[in-house]
């Protein structure tokens, strides 16, 4: 399991914006194969930034269950409007105990 860890920064006056086209469009995304689960975070002190939480069985899963296929580019003409600037997306693995 990989978990892609995504910092989204919304323009100022944007963020309630953002949060309805994130919930209209999470159903591309949400149809994935290998996808576990997906949730999206908004901060409390900084309310333009968000962190966007996707467990996926592999690397592959994301990249090529997903973000090769066509529903990627709607599912950045839904929320990409309201990027401050590009996001910094990230696959993290867990620290064996």
């Amino acid at each position: 399991m990989v978990l892609e860890v995504a910092e989204i920064k919304v323009t100022p006056g944007q963020e309630e914006a953002f949060k309805e086209a994130y919930r209209t469009a999470r159903e591309f995304v949400e149809v994935s194969p290998g996808l576990r689960s997906m949730r999206m975070t908004q901060g409390v002190e900084t309310p333009t930034r968000f962190v966007l939480l996707i467990e996926w069985d592999s690397v592959e899963a994301h990249e090529q269950g997903f973000r090769e296929t066509e529903r990627f580019p709607k599912w950045r003409a839904a929320i990409g409007p309201y990027f401050a600037q590009p996001p910094l997306v990230e696959h993290f693995e867990d620290v064996k105990a």
